[in-house]
Order: structure tokens, then C-alpha cells, then sequence
């Protein structure tokens, strides 16, 4: 398709939570971010008018796009021949990568739709056999929480599952004023870099819904909201469970599931 310099610019669509980045340095920044390390692919979410795209495509790195707003994807099939073939035009959260990728790793990039970032992140942790690496723009208060540590109000279910799997780390924030719509609230960059030995010594599965049926109830000690899964009495004494979960590290629930796993009735 020839290049179409006419072509008007897509509108930011509310219920895509769609917010678009009007600074180029900050693009460039994002997209550096990357450590392009134990991966030949990128998948950008959400590229929209590809101001991030066109730094990664800049990159030795073969960059493809997933983008659920039709508008978007005629942009950028019109600005950037050379992601012809390789813009996926899907909702993300909901399409098989692999008819594309095939089992091969992948990092993933993006300025992520607010509303659905937490549930990006969660699709990259069932993923993370194949996602070496993730990183990109998230409201502040989530990028905040992703990296936060045990003992904090906003340490949850993000905090402790992205970091059982992966090196977080809290890199720059973004205010409101370099997009268009502005959001209400300020952004911020973080990166996701898993860990050499991303196996955990426990049931995974397991781990998964002790620690967000811990944090379903937060307030409540572990022995009251753990009840659901069927811990013997002897092994509720066990003076961890006089803890909320807000007080375990990652490392002290691998180890309540181990003991949940070991004690099994």
C-alpha cells in the first residue's frame, strides 16, 4: 500500500482506553527499555499511530504489532511498509500468539490500554515459557504495584506472581501532559526480565491460588482465608499463618505452598 500522508490521524477511542503519546523521546526511551537479550521477536501491544513502533523497528529485532482497533491498523498499514505482514489486527488478551510465533520466544512492549493492563500482565505470566522479557507504560499506581515489596498496602496477587517469575524493576514515570487525550493520571515505565531459573520448587499451579485466594481476603490472617483449600488443623499452628498476606515475601509463599502441598489431606 503506498505511503498516504493525507490520511488523518486515528482518534482516541475512550472505550479502547486508548491515550496517545506525543512525545517522541519519551517513545524512543520506552522503546530502549528493551534488552533485546535470548529473543529475535517483539510483539507491541496497542501501537496505535506507532510512535513506539518506529524505534523498535529501528532495532535488529523483527517487530510485529497486535492492534484490536481497525482504524489504527489502516494507519499503519498506510505510515509503515515495513510492518506489512506482520500487523496481527486481534484483541490480544484473547488470540492464540502462537498461530503466529509458533512456540518461539518473544518479548512484549507497549503503552497499555489502562483498562486492561493488569489482565496483559497476567496473559505474559501464563506465557512466560515464551516471554523472556516485558516492558512498557502502565498507569503508575499499577507499574507501582507490579514492583512493590512485601509490607505495603499495594503489594497483591500482581506484586507476588511477577516476582516469583521475573527481575521487576520500576524505571521512569510519565506525566499527563505528553498524551493526547490526556490521562487523569500519571504513567509509568517498568521492566519485566525473567529470572535465569524461572521453575518454582513448588506446585505452580498451587502457588497461583494460594496466593490469590491469600489476597482475595487481605485483611484476614492466612488461617482464616485459606480455608477454601482444606489445610489439615495440626498444619494451621504453623505460625505463618497467623500472617496476613501482605507480610510474606514471594519467597515465604513458595514456601506455604510447599507446606500446603506436603500436608495435603
Amino acid at each position: 500500500m503506498p505511503r498516504n500522508d493525507k490520511m488523518e490521524k486515528v482518534k482516541a477511542k475512550k472505550h479502547l482506553g486508548q491515550h496517545f503519546l506525543t512525545d517522541e523521546n519519551i517513545a524512543k526511551k520506552i522503546a530502549d527499555t528493551l534488552q533485546l537479550d535470548g529473543y529475535e521477536i517483539v510483539l507491541e501491544i496497542g501501537p496505535g499511530m506507532g510512535v513506539l513502533t518506529k524505534y523498535l523497528l529501528e532495532k535488529n529485532i523483527e517487530t510485529y504489532v497486535i492492534e484490536i482497533d481497525t482504524e489504527s491498523v489502516e494507519y499503519l498499514n498506510a505510515h509503515y511498509p515495513k510492518l506489512h505482514g506482520k500487523i496481527i489486527s486481534k484483541d490480544f488478551l484473547k488470540y492464540n500468539l502462537n498461530e503466529i510465533f509458533l512456540g518461539k520466544p518473544f518479548a512484549l512492549i507497549g503503552n497499555y490500554p489502562y483498562n486492561i493492563s493488569s489482565q496483559i500482565v497476567f496473559k505474559c505470566l501464563e506465557m512466560r515459557n515464551q516471554i523472556p522479557e516485558f516492558s512498557g507504560m502502565f498507569q503508575k499506581e499499577v507499574a507501582e504495584r507490579i514492583c512493590e515489596k512485601k509490607g505495603s498496602k499495594i503489594y497483591g496477587i500482581l506484586s507476588v506472581l511477577a516476582q516469583a517469575f521475573y527481575e521487576v524493576e520500576y524505571l521512569f514515570t510519565v506525566h499527563e501532559n505528553v498524551f493526547n487525550p490526556p490521562p487523569k493520571v500519571k504513567s509509568g515505565v517498568m521492566r519485566m526480565k525473567r529470572k535465569e531459573n524461572f521453575q518454582l520448587p513448588c506446585n505452580e499451579k498451587l502457588f497461583f491460588t494460594v496466593v490469590k485466594t491469600a489476597f482475595n481476603q487481605r485483611r484476614k490472617t492466612l488461617r482464616n482465608s485459606l480455608k477454601s483449600l482444606i489445610i489439615s488443623d495440626n498444619l494451621k499452628e504453623d505460625s505463618i499463618f497467623a500472617l496476613r498476606p501482605e507480610q510474606l515475601s514471594v519467597e515465604q509463599f513458595i514456601e506455604l505452598t510447599q507446606k500446603i502441598e506436603a500436608n495435603a489431606v
